[in-house]
């Protein structure tokens, strides 16, 4: 009975009619995404068989890369500017960069477009993340970010399979006609918002402004607190052990347990709807102030997951996917509350714009590992990434004991 309510209570975000407008535009946005990387996996086929693996981990690094460079100074013009602007603007636009992508027949040409699509991904993120909190009372904001994070990992699941379909209905290149809509559907629920709803404590129009500063000022302020600096060293950990599943369930299941695409679908599926799980119950299950609870179960939990993964069957590694998608939501949740709850408002965009820098470089440190860790180790890939994992926690807990006895 408790689990089923924890799973309702994220809805109850939903009564505030600002915060659901919002929401829905992210989520038509998110399924927007899935949309443009079945397209763009697509794409890179036709470009030759033996070019598709290269093309889109190229964009996937373009993707990343766009993200740290501009996302700090995102979060300082969500501090400046009107925000309303920012999120409506960077949908349109990416609406017309999307409507590009059916017209290439180059790789550079794909490269300039993904990269310019994620510098407005980048604007757009931490100004929707500084909305929330200024949106929802205090009551349900961790609720409202726990229903968001759910619906990005749901999304992430089913909208690549949504997309398929519509990929072999419309063809591959018009299902960036599709995805361009949904930018377009996603900014007019936007513009109907009223914009002074999302301005509490903005300096819209400051005189003093200087992005170098207020970037290196958000940064500043991600590591000076405590409990964030904390939070944002799990999603390290995090990151670590997420990208040995992301980079090498595939050799695993196919090469380690000699199976098929199907069975490879299946267990990404599980990852995915642990973590979502995970999302939804997280704000109700630890109501604490520190989130240090989620922060070490949800760090140890996946560390410990993938560790044991290499000697085990198919049907235990479908368990230990869904426990490593609980633990990862558990470990990445935290940060974007705790933000909220300790950053004052009128500094919190230029915060959420540094965290979401950070947070994808430690994807950028990760991917390599892991990909190192796979193509050198095979079969002992999972465990060594479990070991680096749960090597790193311990460090993050040694570190930080000072703040954990300050704040316990």
């Amino acid at each position: 009975m408790k689990i089923t309510q924890s799973l309702v209570e994220p809805f109850n975000a939903l009564k505030n009619k600002v915060f659901a407008a919002l929401y829905f535009a992210e989520s038509i946005s998110l399924l927007g995404d899935a949309f443009t990387w079945v397209g763009l996996a697509l794409l890179s086929y036709q470009f030759g068989k033996d070019r598709a693996p290269v093309i889109l981990a190229t964009a996937l690094t373009l993707r990343v890369s766009a993200f740290i460079l501009f996302s700090p100074f995102a979060g300082v013009l969500a501090d400046r500017i009107s925000r309303k602007t920012i999120l409506y603007t960077t949908h349109f636009i990416r609406m017309a960069i999307v409507a590009c992508l059916p017209f290439v027949h180059t790789e550079w040409q794909i490269y300039v477009l993904v990269f310019l699509l994620n510098i407005f991904n980048a604007f757009f993120t931490p100004t929707y993340r500084a909305v929330i909190p200024q949106v929802v009372n205090h009551d349900h904001y961790r609720q409202a970010v726990g229903l968001s994070t759910a619906t990005f990992q749901i999304l992430g699941v089913i909208g690549p399979g949504l997309a398929g379909v519509l990929a072999v209905w419309f063809g591959a290149r018009q299902i960036f006609f599709i995805d361009a809509g949904s930018f377009v559907l996603a900014a007019v629920l936007i513009l109907m918002l009223p914009g002074a709803k999302l301005q509490h404590a903005v300096k819209k129009n400051e005189k003093t402004f200087t992005a170098w500063h207020d970037a290196v000022k958000g940064i500043r302020l991600l590591f000076k607190n405590p409990l964030i600096r904390f939070a944002l060293f799990i999603e390290f950990v995090s990151a670590i052990a997420g990208a040995q599943i992301l980079v090498n369930t595939v050799g695993h299941i196919k090469s380690g347990l000699h199976l098929d695409d199907k069975h490879y679908g299946w267990v990404m599926a599980a990852f995915g709807i642990g973590a979502s799980i995970a999302a939804f119950v997280a704000g109700s299950l630890d109501k604490t102030k520190t989130r240090r609870i989620s922060l070490i179960a949800g760090a140890f939990i996946l560390a410990l997951a993938i560790s044991v993964t290499n000697f085990v069957n198919y049907p235990l590694m479908l368990v230990l996917w869904l426990f490593a998608g609980l633990g990862q939501s558990l470990a990445e949740m935290p940060s974007e509350t705790l933000i909220g709850e300790n950053i004052t408002e009128n500094e919190q965009g230029k915060v959420y714009g540094s965290h979401f820098a950070f947070s994808h470089l430690w994807w950028a440190i990760a991917y390599p590992i892991a990909g190192y860790t796979g193509s050198h180790f095979p079969g002992k890939d999972f465990l060594l990434g479990g070991v680096i994992s749960g090597a790193l926690l311990l460090i993050a807990l040694f570190f930080n004991k000072s703040a954990v006895k300050a704040h316990g």
